[in-house]
C-alpha cells in the first residue's frame, strides 16, 4: 500500500526538480516537525480554552503544581525552567496573581527574596486542567500507535540533546 504524500512531499520533489544538485531531504524531517509542532500547538491550545486559560498559563501553573508540595518557586526558577526573560515571568505572574491563581510571598530563607504560590483555586484549576490536557495529548497522538510514539520520542529526544548542545556555547 502506498504511503499517503503530504504538503512536504510537494516541496521536496519542487526543489528535487528546480535544484536536483541539492540534497534537500533535511527539509522533510524539519519542515514536518514544524508544521506538526504548529498543529500540536493548536491542538493544545484549544484543550485549554475551557478552562479560560492560554498554553502560558497553563505552564506556569504546571510547573507550580508538578514542582510538588508546598507548590512554591522562585520567580528565577519558574523563569528559567519556562525559558523566559525575567520581564516576561514578571508580565505572566501579574496575571495569574490578578487572576487569584497565584500569590507571591516573601521567602523565608531571603529577606529580599519572593516564592510564587499556587493559591487553592490555581491549584483546583491546574489539577483540572493537567487531566484534561493529557487526555488531549493522547488525542492529538491517536495516529501513532504506543510503539511509534516511544520511538519517536526517543529521536527527538536525541535532536534535541544535540541542538541543546549545539547551542550551549551560545548561551554561555
Amino acid at each position: 500500500m502506498p504511503m499517503e504524500r503530504d504538503h512536504v512531499d510537494l516541496i521536496l520533489e519542487q526543489w528535487a526538480r528546480e535544484r536536483p544538485d541539492l540534497d534537500a531531504s533535511p527539509m522533510g524531517v524539519i519542515g514536518r516537525t514544524t508544521r506538526a509542532a504548529r498543529s500540536l500547538d493548536r491542538g493544545l491550545q484549544e484543550g485549554f480554552r475551557p478552562f479560560g486559560i492560554a498554553g502560558w498559563a497553563f505552564d506556569v501553573l504546571a510547573t507550580l503544581r508538578r514542582s510538588g508540595p508546598p507548590f512554591r518557586l522562585t520567580p528565577t526558577k519558574l523563569s528559567d525552567t519556562l525559558m523566559l526573560s525575567s520581564g516576561a515571568m514578571t508580565n505572566r505572574l501579574d496575571h495569574l496573581e490578578r487572576a487569584g491563581l497565584i500569590e507571591r510571598l516573601p521567602d523565608p530563607t531571603d529577606r529580599r527574596g519572593v516564592l510564587v504560590a499556587l493559591t487553592a483555586k490555581g491549584r483546583a484549576l491546574i489539577d483540572e486542567a493537567v487531566a484534561a490536557h493529557v487526555a488531549n495529548e493522547h488525542r492529538l497522538l491517536a495516529a501513532l500507535s504506543p510503539e511509534e510514539q516511544r520511538t519517536l520520542a526517543a529521536l527527538l529526544r536525541k535532536l534535541l540533546l544535540s541542538l541543546d548542545g549545539a547551542a550551549a556555547p551560545e548561551r554561555a
